[in-house]
C-alpha cells in the first residue's frame, strides 16, 4: 500500500480525488489548509502528500510554505503537486520547495495514480506541458548565475536570509521567530536589503528573488 494525504481546500475535489484513487492506494487523512497540512504530514509521515498549490492559511506560502514547514521529513515523504494553476511561478515555485512532482487537476484518474507510484519510488512527474518549466528554471546560463551572484555579494549572510524569507511571503514576526532576532531587527535588515537592491517593496523583492531563481 501507498499512504498518502491529500491536502486541498475544496472537500468535494477531495472526495472525488479520494474515489478515484486505486485500491492500492491508502488515504491516512485529509487537509484543508496550510496548518492542518503540516499537522498531518508530520503525525502521519505518509509515503506520498497529494498538495495542492493554493491554500489558505499559515504565511500565505500555499502548498510550498506545507512543504518548507516539512522540510525535515522529505528524505521519507514526497509531495505531489495537484493544482489547477499551470502557471510557470506556482510550477518553479513548488518545485523549488522541495515537491517531486506536480500535474494539473485535469489530468485522468489513471495519470494521478501513475504519478502517485512515479513519486513513491523516488523519481519525478510532471504533466508535460510543465516539464519546460522545470528545465527552463533550473537550466539558467553560468552568466545569469553569474550576475545574480554579483547582486547577492552587496549584502551580507543575515540580510539573505532575511531577504529570502520575505520573499517566499513571510511576515516580520514569522522571520524574527525563524531567525531568532526581534522585528525591529527585521525591519532594519529589509529596509537594507530593498536600498542594497534598489527595489521598493516586498512585491518587487519577490519577483527579483524569483527570476534569479533564488526561491
Amino acid at each position: 500500500m501507498t499512504r498518502v494525504v491529500i491536502v486541498d481546500d475544496h472537500s468535494i475535489f477531495r472526495s472525488g480525488l479520494k474515489a478515484s484513487l486505486d485500491a492500492a492506494v491508502e488515504v491516512l487523512s485529509e487537509a484543508a489548509d496550510v496548518d492542518a497540512a503540516v499537522a498531518a504530514v508530520t503525525e502521519h509521515r505518509p509515503e506520498v502528500v497529494l498538495l495542492d498549490v493554493h491554500l489558505p492559511g499559515g504565511a500565505g506560502g500555499g502548498g510550498a510554505e506545507v512543504i518548507r514547514r516539512c522540510a525535515g521529513l522529505l528524505d521519507s515523504v514526497r509531495f505531489l503537486a495537484l493544482s489547477v494553476s499551470d502557471s510557470a511561478e506556482d510550477v518553479v515555485g513548488v518545485i523549488r520547495a522541495g515537491a517531486r512532482g506536480y500535474i494539473t487537476k485535469g489530468s485522468s484518474a489513471d495519470d494521478v495514480n501513475s504519478a502517485i507510484r512515479t513519486v513513491a519510488s523516488g523519481d519525478a512527474v510532471f504533466s508535460p506541458r510543465l516539464a519546460g518549466f522545470v528545465l527552463d528554471a533550473f537550466g539558467a546560463a553560468a552568466g545569469e548565475q553569474a550576475v545574480a551572484d554579483d547582486e547577492l555579494d552587496r549584502l551580507s549572510a543575515r540580510e539573505r536570509e532575511v531577504m529570502r524569507l520575505i520573499a517566499r511571503g513571510y511576515a516580520y514576526k514569522e522571520v524574527a521567530t525563524e531567525l531568532f532576532i526581534s522585528i525591529k531587527t527585521v525591519e532594519t535588515h529589509v529596509s537594507a536589503v530593498l536600498r542594497k537592491l534598489q527595489l521598493s517593496s516586498r512585491h518587487e523583492l519577490t519577483a527579483w528573488a524569483l527570476e534569479r531563481k533564488l526561491l
